[in-house]
């Protein structure tokens, strides 16, 4: 396995690999690995050549009041896992060799990006087109892999590649889950016993949904009144929205539509934000 810091380097050897017709899967990460990035990397295995993995904090990702400092880290142990799980290539840039002195251009998106997510982290899907279209730049690749927990930059990666012609196939893997239900998530590392325990009542207010869903309950704000009165069972939980989208256009859903309505959940435990959502 190789590992990689520098830009020329990265763009240098893709462009050899490309060359002799190697296909390239590309993992973006920003560290602090766990088994869902294992499953996108395996993911990436089965339809590549050659995976390779970035592991990059971006800082144009986080607002001036978010926790780009506390994020955790753990490069180690990051590569360790890389090697484990069959990654070629670990690609691990330095803020300043992606953003140098006098860095002004960003990738926007203004429609998929405005709700959900994009209301309480205005400049968030900005950064994260930014880096992604950077990484897409330098590594080449021919598929991308994210996961499921992530569903709006899920969504608004496919427009961008949609919209800007980019040669790369997006592939979505479905979340992967603590045994208690809790999403695989970077930020779970930030969360003491008490408040790891108190975020499984996220998954819990999920399933609470699909159980009304399953049930021939059809009313959008019955499902949402009973998953906002679940999350509320826990005192360390704060709702920052819970909403219905369509799946795909990430339009507000009145009427449920089979297969395409998106449960999407965003709450704070104490001082840790984590997000979560389920198709119905």
């Amino acid at each position: 396995m190789q590992i990689i810091d520098s830009v020329p380097e990265m763009q240098s050897l893709a462009a050899s690999l490309r060359s002799n017709d190697r296909l390239i899967g590309l993992v973006p990460t920003m560290g602090a690995l766990h088994g869902g990035h294992i499953e996108l990397m395996q993911a990436a295995k089965d339809q590549a050549d050659i995976v390779v993995v970035t592991i990059f904090v971006n800082p144009t990702q986080f607002g001036p009041s978010e926790d780009f400092d506390a994020y955790p880290r753990g490069l180690e142990q990051d590569i360790r896992m890389c090697e484990e799980a069959g990654a070629d290539i670990v690609f691990v840039p330095g803020v300043e060799e992606l953003y140098p002195d006098g860095y002004s251009t960003f990738i926007s998106e203004e429609k998929l990006s405005e709700g959900l997510c994009g209301i309480s982290r205005p400049n968030h899907f900005r950064g994260v087109l930014t880096v992604v279209t950077k990484l897409f730049n330098i590594v080449h690749p021919d598929l991308a892999v994210f996961g499921q927990k992530d569903a709006q930059q899920a969504a608004v990666l496919k427009k961008m590649v949609a919209d800007l012609h980019f040669g790369v196939r997006i592939l979505i893997c479905p979340t992967v889950r603590e045994e208690d239900g809790l999403a695989m998530s970077s930020r779970n590392r930030s969360l003491h016993s008490t408040q790891r325990k108190d975020a499984a009542v996220i998954y819990q207010a999920l399933q609470s949904a699909k159980t009304l869903y399953d049930s021939g309950n059809r009313n959008v704000d019955r499902i949402l009144a009973e998953v906002t009165h679940t999350l509320s069972t826990s005192r360390r939980i704060r709702v920052i929205y819970v909403n219905f989208v369509d799946s795909e256009t990430l339009e507000p859903l009145n009427e449920l539509v089979e297969g395409r309505s998106l449960l999407a959940v965003a709450v704070w435990v104490d001082e840790v934000r984590l997000i979560d959502n389920i198709i119905l």
